[in-house]
């Protein structure tokens, strides 16, 4: 209603103006006409003036009267250059931040609300670049004043910087103007003033923050740069160091484009999501699930099933699933592909060239993608022991006895999970209050009743402090609230986190800069601080997944063999992920801890999937998919699912947050009977129901009952 009334009174202001023809007021002849009068009255009332020239300034440039060139003529003429330049330039300011403002309040918020996903390219770009893209339109007259007020309100631009960077450019043409009008009497048209050099003046100012920026880039690029050699010509356009999903995608990106690419890889081809990461341990988890599913038999109306097993055999079932995939990733495949692949220990000499076993390249552009590795914590005694990570677990050839894993997070709970299923007694030990701190605390609770139901000795809120080894004995300390708890072990995973991998590859010749977390600094563009190096996947994050450093390796081939015509700014607005305990938690967007601590107005809407006829057929009748909305709209800002293929099932809701649709397009969508994907449409069914409109079907009631008689 307040912006309805605004509008109005808008409406009828300007409206009140044509109507009485009061724009004749402010024409070119009417004022040279009058001005000896106006300048009699100022003689005469110079304060008087000042005050009622100030306002009908800001109240032509409010709202886009025409006339305020002419007043700014009138402003030199009258008040000289000096006095009438600063009224001129305040009053513009003034009357386009009031323009700025309402156009903010009237359109401004409902359109970021409404159109958030298609505006968040040009909102990054404004707060990045706003000021410069402003300072050209204010510089150069030809741009209508009052649309750039209109057009910058609907932006997130912060109006301290929309205030400063008008004034400044509006200073030089409100300069020119009023200086024009300090002879306003010799002149005889508006027209006249923009000379074909004053024009060239205007485009030369616009031009020159850009000519800044470009400058203040290049002498950036020539210190770092410094002390080194750029070499005329290259063997390469591209080289990528590290074959890991970020490495293979950026190499096969720049091949597909026909430019020349080398991918140096020092172990094995695939990284560590192929041969340590997630292909092991879904096969692992494969494998331990059908233990579990044996021995709950009479759960699929079967008395017993007997499952005999030798770990070994598992292991080495592993293996052949990752020999089975192997070819996707070979060298064979890329070669193949039109990618030069050297397996050896690279290192980069200067931001050009590369060493690879002695024998050194050159390439315009590199990427970094070395991956990371696990961290290992420093507990005291734990380099006295052996203990396992993450990437030395699949070379375990017996299963453990007593198991102690350390770390609840995603690596830790699935790899837990899977020992205590085939068999081996497993601590799971974490210091902060709970499992799987990225997600709501009831949804790792889930996890972590599923974890206890397989036995697993779940010890939150518990630090590992020391391991000992007592008689030939290995023990870990863990303390709680300053009680230690002995945990004897056969086995010790250390599961911590993740640490970026390949400084060695750089630190002897380059001081390329890192974060406090050890990862490399990229810009939105994944450059470092050297502009022809990128980094991409787990060595820069900010999200150390597979399908995020695949995501990352197309900017930085893009970016790095096109970056001259065009630059992609890295989007990270919809990023999904999931971890593939039972059952799997599959999460993107937003969840419900993450929306309250950044104060995000929200809604929450729950299908349990132990509703579902696909979930009860299964015998997996458990889980929860969680979605969070605007409040009162279908805008999806985050949904969580728990329960069996949730990573999965999840997709839908990826793509719809990525394209801009809500729960009513999901709802009106066919979903095939029965399979779990229907969870997706029966929790936008529980939105829409949550959402019905009463007063409307209220009426449709008495319409119906009318119907009757």
């Amino acid at each position: 209603m307040k912006k309805i009334i605004i509008l109005l009174i808008i409406a009828v202001l300007v409206a009140c103006i044509f109507i009485f023809d009061l724009t004749q007021y402010l024409d070119f002849a009417y004022i040279k006409s009058k001005q000896q009068a106006i300048s009699d009255y100022y003689q005469a009332n110079p304060i008087q003036s000042i005050a009622i020239f100030f306002v009908i300034y800001v109240l032509v440039t409010s709202f886009s009267i025409p006339g305020a060139s002419i007043l700014s003529l009138l402003a030199g003429a009258i008040f000289g250059l000096f006095l009438g330049t600063l009224l001129v330039i305040f009053g513009a300011t003034i009357g386009a931040t009031i323009a700025f403002w309402l156009a903010r309040y009237l359109l401004g918020n409902s359109l970021q609300e409404k159109y958030a996903d298609k505006l968040r390219t040009i909102n990054a770009g404004v707060e990045k670049d706003g000021a410069f893209y402003l300072l050209t339109l204010r510089l150069i007259p030809i741009f209508p004043f009052f649309v750039i007020n209109v057009l910058m309100g609907l932006t997130p631009m912060r109006t301290i910087t929309y205030v400063l960077t008008s004034f400044f450019g509006m200073l030089a043409g409100t300069i020119i103007f009023v200086n024009v009008g300090t002879q306003l009497a010799s002149l005889e048209s508006v027209s006249g003033i923009l000379t074909p050099k004053i024009w060239g003046a205007f485009i030369l100012l616009a031009i020159f923050p850009w000519i800044a920026k470009f400058i203040i880039n290049f002498l950036k690029s020539r210190r770092v740069y410094k002390g080194f050699t750029k070499p005329k010509s290259f063997d390469y356009n591209l080289a990528v160091i590290g074959a890991g999903s970020a490495g293979l995608v950026s190499s096969y990106i720049a091949a597909a484009v026909k430019a020349k690419v080398v991918l140096i890889e020092r172990h094995k081809m695939g990284g560590d999501c192929l041969n340590t990461g997630c292909v092991p341990s879904k096969a692992l988890i494969r494998s331990a699930k059908f233990v579990s599913q044996a021995k709950q038999a009479d759960k699929y109306g079967c008395k017993t099933a007997e499952v005999e097993f030798d770990f070994k055999d598992i292991m080495n079932r592993v293996q052949n699933v990752i020999k089975d995939i192997e070819p996707h990733d070979s060298v064979e495949r890329y070669t193949g592909l039109g990618v030069e692949c050297l397996q050896g220990e690279a290192k980069l000499k200067d931001p050009w060239t590369v060493e690879v076993n002695g024998k050194s390249f050159t390439s315009k552009n590199i990427v970094l993608a070395t991956g990371a590795e696990p961290f290992v914590p420093p507990i005291s005694g734990l380099d006295q022991v052996s203990y396992y990570t993450s990437d030395t677990i699949w070379g375990l050839q017996e299963l453990p006895e007593n198991m102690v894993v350390l770390g609840g997070g995603p690596i830790g709970c699935e790899l837990a999970q899977c020992f205590a299923r085939l068999g081996a007694n497993v601590s799971l030990v974490e210091m902060a209050p709970r499992i799987m701190l990225m997600e709501d605390p009831e949804i790792a609770k889930m996890v972590e009743q599923s974890l206890k139901n397989d036995g697993i000795n779940l010890l939150t809120h518990h630090t590992a402090s020391e391991v000992r080894n007592n008689d030939g004995v290995n023990t870990l300390v863990c303390t709680n609230d300053d009680k230690e708890l002995l945990l004897p072990f056969d086995t010790l995973l250390v599961a911590v986190g993740r640490k970026a991998r390949g400084s060695d590859v750089w630190k002897d010749n380059l001081n390329i800069e890192l974060r406090k977390n050890g990862t490399l600094e990229v810009n939105e563009y994944l450059q470092t601080n050297y502009p022809n190096i990128y980094a991409c996947g787990d060595v820069t994050g900010p999200y150390q997944l597979t399908h995020t450093a695949a995501h990352q390796a197309w900017y930085t081939s893009v970016n790095s063999l096109f970056g001259a015509v065009k630059k992609f700014r890295v989007d990270y607005s919809v990023i999904p992920w999931c971890t593939f305990t039972e059952p799997e938690v599959a999460h993107v967007g937003i969840n419900e801890t993450q929306a309250k601590n950044e104060n995000i107005e929200y809604e929450v809407t729950r299908f349990d999937i132990a509703e579902l006829d696909r979930a009860i057929a299964d015998g997996e009748a458990h889980g929860v998919v969680k979605v969070l909305t605007k409040p009162g709209k279908d805008k999806i800002l985050g949904v969580t699912i728990v329960g069996d293929h949730a990573g999965d099932l999840i997709s839908e809701y990826v793509a719809a947050m990525k394209h801009g649709l809500g729960l009513n397009k999901i709802l009106g969508t066919i979903h095939i009977y029965p399979t779990l994907a229907e969870a997706n449409k029966y929790a936008a069914g529980e939105w829409k129901r949550a959402h019905a409109p009463e007063r409307v079907l209220n009426w449709v009631q008495k319409f119906h009952a009318f119907q009757r008689h």
